[in-house]
């Protein structure tokens, strides 16, 4: 399968701009390859674009039937489409589903400018949005897909039927120092991949990860051979939270390393109509620990607006 039917353009090697890359080939094609191997676990895309916006293509997928307001899926950091298997079949069951690879992450998008500020994210996902001929969508992004989602709410509401967020990253509460540590462990050059999986484990509640599963080797491969140009995901601020207007559903996992659940939720509850949970026996691996509830859950969600 040549690297085209997925990959648009991939940056490979250190290039001029501040955008997102590849170290090496040998990188790209790791990643590339997991990243195959990923796409084949899941249903079969009924179609499958490219969509251009100010920041570089953006490789978009949608699974089942086109109709309604659909669900555009947004993936956590050093993720794309190929972490969503568990949930798919549960999320179509109630909606067509566009999953699309996030400009700046490891995935077959390509990121072409520099990304700046929250509101710069909110417009490439607007615009990928707008490419698909929608005139809005359902969001659901986990971790930092869900600060992403919560931008486009701030930022591009027009654009954004509704959102649900699954432990977002950096939104309503500070990452805790376990996160960080995490993260800063995540890219240090020269790594063992066990390390790696070591730490995506911590972070995954204590799941096993290791190349048996695709989606941690994928990950894995993003932490060496890609290297992200993303900025700091900066928290909303609570002026930001308040003037919010298109409906929230947040779940907070209990026991997420990311950030303190209670004071999340606490913060989450301040913008105006939303529904906030905490699952308690959650981490921040939530989609794979609980994929049948939160597709009941975001269905019954769905299902009361208009």
């Amino acid at each position: 399968m040549a690297n085209d039917e997925f990959f648009l353009e991939p940056n490979i090697g250190k290039p001029a701009d501040k955008v997102g890359y590849f170290a090496s080939r040998a990188g790209f094609d790791r990643f590339a390859a997991a990243y195959r191997d990923g796409m084949a676990e899941l249903p079969t895309p009924s179609e499958q674009v490219a969509v251009a916006t100010s920041f570089g293509p953006v490789r978009c997928y949608r699974f089942g039937a086109a109709g309604g307001t659909p669900l555009v899926l947004l993936s956590g950091r050093q993720a794309s489409t190929p972490m969503w298997g568990t949930n798919l079949p549960g999320l179509l069951a109630q909606h067509t589903v566009w999953s699309i690879d996030s400009i700046g992450e490891p995935g077959a998008s390509t990121q072409q400018r520099p990304l700046t500020r929250p509101a710069d994210q909110a417009a490439w996902v607007a615009e990928a949005i707008a490419g698909l001929g929608l005139e809005r969508a359902h969001l659901l992004g986990v971790s930092v897909g869900g600060w992403l989602a919560t931008q486009v709410a701030i930022h591009r509401p027009e654009r954004a039927a509704s959102v649900t967020l699954l432990d977002p990253a950096n939104t309503f509460a500070p990452l805790t120092w376990k996160m960080v540590t995490a993260s800063l462990g995540s890219v240090i050059p020269g790594l063992p991949m066990w390390a790696r999986y070591r730490l995506l484990s911590w972070v995954s509640g204590g799941v096993q990860v290791d190349d048996s599963v695709p989606e941690g080797r994928l990950i894995a491969s993003a932490m060496r051979d890609f290297t992200s140009a993303q900025p700091k995901p900066d928290r909303p601020s609570q002026d930001q939270l308040s003037e919010i207007t298109v409906p929230v559903l947040a779940i907070l996992a209990g026991r997420s390393i990311v950030h303190d659940a209670q004071r999340a939720a606490a913060t989450a509850r301040t913008i105006p109509g939303a529904e906030v949970e905490v699952w308690p026996v959650a981490s921040h691996a939530v989609t794979g620990e609980f994929p049948d509830r939160i597709a009941a859950r975001f269905a019954e969600f769905a299902a009361g607006i208009s």
